[in-house]
């Protein structure tokens, strides 16, 4: 039984001393692997920059043809206003002329 109760804490003492040294081991080899994706997402932030200019350039062009669009749309909605506006207004005469 003494044999026993002076081993059990020296192998305790071991296990505690290898999840101890692997912790560490892993500990390491997450930051490789964290530096690996850093330097990953750096990759890929920078290749996305180079799109930037295309981007704000795309931007600016639909941005050029939406004002263009809208500048259409008002001018044939006028055009349309005013054929309505006279069409009512000979309607309106009419009625006037008849009821008198």
């Amino acid at each position: 039984m003494e044999y026993l109760s002076q081993l059990l804490p020296i192998i305790i003492y071991m296990l505690l001393i290898i999840l101890i040294i692997l912790l560490i081991v892993i500990a390491v080899k997450l930051i490789n692997a964290m530096d690996k994706a850093n330097g990953i997402l750096d990759n890929v932030e920078g290749k996305i920059k180079t799109f930037d200019g295309f981007f704000n350039a795309f931007d600016k062009v639909s941005d050029k043809l939406f004002i263009f669009s809208d500048i259409i749309v008002n001018f044939v909605t006028k055009i349309i206003d005013k054929v309505k506006n006279k069409k009512n207004e000979k309607e309106i005469k009419k009625e006037d002329e008849i009821n008198e």
